[in-house]
């Protein structure tokens, strides 16, 4: 009858067995507030088992403990816990007995605790968990999503329970399907009446219905309410616009249970002629490939910082969000749902063949089906979810017994919901390993330690397409590719053409491209009506796989690119949008081959590796950053790229031209000039068909250093899934940035907050995050604020120079849609 977050009032610690304990061994209990990562504040080292892949963190196995009070009044009602995601192996003890486990890290599950509390008293919930050698990226670890604490009558409707679809739309009426699922836990039959009402907006009840459900003892029922909404207002990207279920369930005049769930009213249409339709109009995924790790924040999956991730990917110009590769968690799909973000869902990274030395694939056998549906179970009510990924660069989909998971798994999918499409990430070349494995074994011995699969690929980068384009990948994944609605083809974009004459029922979409690539992949999705989308591998940079996305230089010490670069790298440097947020120069080349930006963009490579060989693997972009301000640099040789849809751009250094030269589509949109730096303003004109188009600048910074610091917003709600992002800058004082003054910046937060992060973008550092200091990367750092109650907040930020910044930050409650002090 009552849902309330589960969130306060933790302690954890790492592990300590109880002989352990026995012999003096002690771990000290430390306080927090969830969704917590245990692994983000532990020292990283180089010679970290997990290395490269995990971001030089350790593994560790960790027990987290809170109190719960259970009220005499209480026997015999229901309780449960619901664990948005525990990273890994969760076991959840009450009062020393083990009341439920989950294996995967990344699902949803929920465990009935009412039979191990003990009433009128106060109970121990312990959760254990461990992260070790299971991953081929940074995990985290811990109970890093959001609890929920469920309390119901025997009768009640079901955790999970409420489905709504809407199988009817027509402009002026949309038919709502609401499936209930009723549970008996007592001993008696009992007569129920279930009444549900639609809400839009500040409209309430414009539809609403009733019906009597008998249940027998210790059975379950489903009641369907059939309601029809006239004129409704459709969901999409543009207008995310959102509807309210309200169900109640009463015995008599007595509530037994309520439950609110919010939903969409859109249609999905796919076909090879017409691509992706969202409500009858044809849409183009302008995706991002997305982990789920919240740079700082490590893998905590605090709402405020989910939201933040889709607003600042959406006005960089995607419509769409891959979760790669696992399933996301329910704060992400809410913000897209509210903000307007597709999202293509995704399972799982490994099936029964691993990939690391202890990954889930030991695992997969006993627990897919459960995790199959625990994703479905949380995903039904999003109208933001449009797609299921059953995989991710499965090895088995080359092989006969990889269609038979493929086909078992789609049908699984299909069985618990109809509604959505079915996809798969398959990379021909991993499909076909076994085939190459020559090549393969002379790659690896050539890769640097720690590249592992994708250390072969940045020697591969080149012949990745014709392999998977070849007769042999068409021949050994064409079951594994026929089980789908839409075939998703990892670095396969050699394919999009020859798939239209070999297969002309196959629709296709980019489930994960080189970011090197972009104009050629858009070239293909615009110009094919079978291929509905791109996924850029990623639109936010991530933890782990370190070095990916590097670039290095010859002359260094260095005879070739390497994706596992050593210690202190910490990121995989290759988003269009930074761990802080900031955006890359390849977000704006990206947005402007979207078409969504008439303005050039200048980016400036460091011009202290002028004229060397760039090192660079295949999800590497330049160097570049988007500054003019060089010091030391004056008289130097500089190389500018300038990014632009036009037909021509034309740069002046104060005032003085420094050349003209084509850009456009079929110069890969984009222009490329050496000159010799010199403060002042750089200046790029964008011309087509003789015509200025637009123009942008960028200035050098003056001598004064200041301290800039601005929040993403001064009212907070006073709970712990609210944030304050704060952006540290060292500027001229008039809001240029000096890239290269970077120094330590101390941040002190006083009244009802806390500092819960401090970071900066830098890909290779060994400073951790939850320091109060942080040496700024290209004059930038991240201070991540979280109210612990109502009341004034005041952060305050010190810098070595600078006369000291501060910010007055006021955290409130929330009545009526209002937020209140």
């Amino acid at each position: 009858m009552t849902i309330t977050a589960f969130n306060d009032g933790w302690a954890y610690r790492t592990k300590v067995s109880a002989f352990a304990e026995l012999g003096g061994a002690s771990g000290d209990w430390t306080t927090v507030t969830l969704p917590h990562d245990a692994l983000i504040s532990m020292p990283r080292r180089a010679d970290a088992p997990g290395g490269a892949a995990a971001g030089y963190f350790p593994g560790g196995t960790f027990e987290y403990r809170k109190d719960l009070r259970a009220e005499e009044s209480d026997r015999g009602r229901c309780f449960f816990l619901e664990f948005d995601g525990v990273y890994r192996g969760a076991m959840v003890y009450v009062n020393g007995a083990l009341a439920g486990q989950h294996a995967f890290g990344y699902s949803r599950f929920t465990v009935r605790i009412d039979p191990y509390l003990r009433f009128g008293a106060v109970n121990e919930i312990r959760v254990e968990c461990r992260a070790h050698l299971d991953s081929r990226w940074y995990t985290g670890a811990g109970i890093y999503r959001d609890v929920r604490l469920i309390v119901k009558e025997p009768v009640h409707i079901a955790v999970d329970g409420v489905r709504v679809s809407t199988p009817d739309i027509e402009t002026d009426q949309a038919v709502v399907e609401i499936e209930t699922e009723v549970v008996n836990t007592a001993a008696v039959t009992t007569t129920l009446v279930l009444a549900s009402a639609v809400d839009e907006g500040g409209v309430v009840d414009v539809a609403r219905d009733r019906c009597p459900a008998t249940v027998l003892p210790g059975e379950r029922v489903i009641v369907r309410h059939r309601l029809y909404v006239a004129d409704p207002a459709l969901w999409s990207v543009e207008a995310p616009s959102l509807y309210t279920a309200r169900l109640q369930l009463r015995d008599g005049d007595r509530v037994l249970d309520e439950h609110t769930v919010e939903f969409g009213i859109r249609r999905v249409q796919v076909d090879p002629r017409k691509g992706l339709r969202i409500n009858g109009r044809t849409v183009k995924l302008r995706g991002a490939c997305l982990h789920h790790d919240n740079g700082p924040l490590g893998a905590a999956a605090i709402q405020r910082a989910e939201e933040r991730r889709v607003e600042l990917l959406k006005a960089a110009g995607f419509n769409a969000i891959r979760s790669s590769h696992n399933p996301a968690s329910s704060a992400l799909l809410e913000a897209c749902d509210r903000l307007g973000m597709l999202v293509m869902d995704e399972t799982f990274d490994v099936w029964t063949s691993g990939k690391t030395d202890f990954d889930y694939a030991g695992d997969f056998h006993e627990w897919w089906e459960r995790d199959v549906a625990a994703l479905v179970a949380k995903d039904f009510n999003h109208p933001s979810v449009i797609l299921y990924s059953i995989g991710n660069e499965i090895p088995e989909t080359g092989t006969p017994f990889g269609g038979v998971w493929s086909r078992r798994l789609a049908e699984k999918i299909r069985s618990l919901d109809d509604t959505r499409l079915i996809t798969n990430g398959i990379n021909g070349f991993v499909s076909v390993l076994d085939t190459v494995v020559a090549g393969a074994r002379q790659m690896a011995a050539s890769a640097a330690p720690s590249g592992g699969v994708n250390g072969m690929m940045t020697q591969a980068g080149v012949m990745m397409n014709q392999v998977s384009s070849s007769a042999e990948v068409t021949r050994r994944t064409e079951e594994s590719f026929s089980v789908l609605d839409v075939a998703g083809l990892n670095y396969g974009d050699g394919r999009y053409e020859i798939d239209r004459e070999l297969f002309p029922n196959r629709v296709i979409v980019g489930t994960e491209t080189f970011p090197s690539r972009i104009a050629r992949n858009w070239a293909l999705v615009t110009s094919n009506d079978h291929v509905i989308g791109d996924f850029a591998w990623t639109g936010w940079d991530y933890l782990g796989e370190a070095g990916l996305g590097s670039v290095g230089y010859a002359g260094s010490g260095l005879r070739t690119a390497t994706v596992a670069q050593p210690y202190p790298w910490l990121a995989a440097w290759c988003g269009d949008l930074d761990i802080t947020g900031q955006r890359r120069p390849a977000s704006y080349y990206r947005e402007i081959v979207f078409g969504l930006r008439p303005t050039p963009y200048i980016a400036v490579r460091r011009p202290q590796h002028h004229g060397k060989t760039a090192l660079s693997t295949p999800w590497s972009w330049s160097d570049a950053i988007g500054s003019w301000t060089w010091e030391g640099f004056e008289g130097k040789p500089v190389h500018v790229e300038v990014y632009s849809d036009a037909d021509e751009v034309e740069l002046f250094l104060n005032g003085a031209t420094a050349g003209r030269r084509p850009a456009g589509p079929d110069h890969e949109f984009r222009a490329d000039f050496e000159l010799v730096y010199a403060p002042g303003e750089l200046v790029a004109v964008a011309y087509s068909d003789g015509q200025e188009r637009g123009r942008s600048r960028l200035v050098t910074a003056g001598d004064a250093l200041a301290l800039d610091v601005r929040a993403d917003r001064f009212r907070l709600r006073a709970d712990s899934s609210d944030l304050a992002f704060v952006d540290i800058a060292l500027t001229d004082g008039a809001g240029t940035v000096h890239p290269g003054r970077d120094r330590l910046v101390t941040v002190t937060v006083d009244g009802h907050a806390v500092l819960q992060a401090l970071g900066s973008a830098d890909p290779a550092t060994d400073e951790t995050f939850s320091e109060p200091s942080r040496r700024t990367f290209d004059g930038r750092a991240l201070a991540v604020i979280r109210p612990t109650g109502a009341g004034d907040i005041t952060v305050t930020v010190h810098a070595e120079g600078c006369e000291p910044a501060q910010l007055a930050l006021r955290a409130g409650v929330v009545k009526h849609d209002a937020l209140v002090p």
